[in-house]
């Protein structure tokens, strides 16, 4: 399966750097995981996204979007990978997603109803589609 994590900015804190680096690399064993990072000064250019989002199944995460358990997203995976699309998960940066990208998305997903600091969800995104990648593959980590 084709993923690809979209982030405004880079972790700039320590453990979110090392956590985003350990769930990454995780990932990318079972998954082929592309990376685009987008600079600061783009958080609100919705064309932007769009462009690097372009011919994918666009994920935005928003605070009012769906929440999953691990299982219901290991299911939402394997829906995804019948339809043979890269799946991109766009992260926003400290205020959020544009609008424009939010409402357009093909699905919002909701980490939790907690703001959470944009670091802390990078790494929570990865290690939340780690974990349902494992249970897809029946692999022990997810319990």
């Amino acid at each position: 399966m084709k993923l690809h994590i979209v982030t405004i900015g880079k972790p700039k804190l320590a453990y979110a750097a090392v956590g985003w680096d350990e769930y990454l690399g995780r990932l990318q064993r079972l998954h082929s995981v592309h990376v685009t990072q987008l600079a600061d000064k783009y958080a609100d250019d919705a064309a932007k996204i769009r462009e690097v989002t372009a011919g994918t199944c666009t994920v935005a995460l928003e605070i009012t979007g769906i929440m999953f358990d691990s299982h219901e997203l290991a299911d939402f995976l394997t829906k995804r990978e019948l339809e043979a699309r890269e799946v991109s998960f766009l992260i926003g940066g400290p205020d959020g997603l544009p609008q424009e990208i939010r409402q357009n998305a093909d699905y919002r997903w909701s980490l939790s109803r907690l703001t959470l600091p944009h670091d802390l969800a990078t790494v929570v995104t990865l290690e939340a589609l780690f974990r349902a990648s494992t249970i897809n593959a029946g692999l022990p980590y997810h319990r």
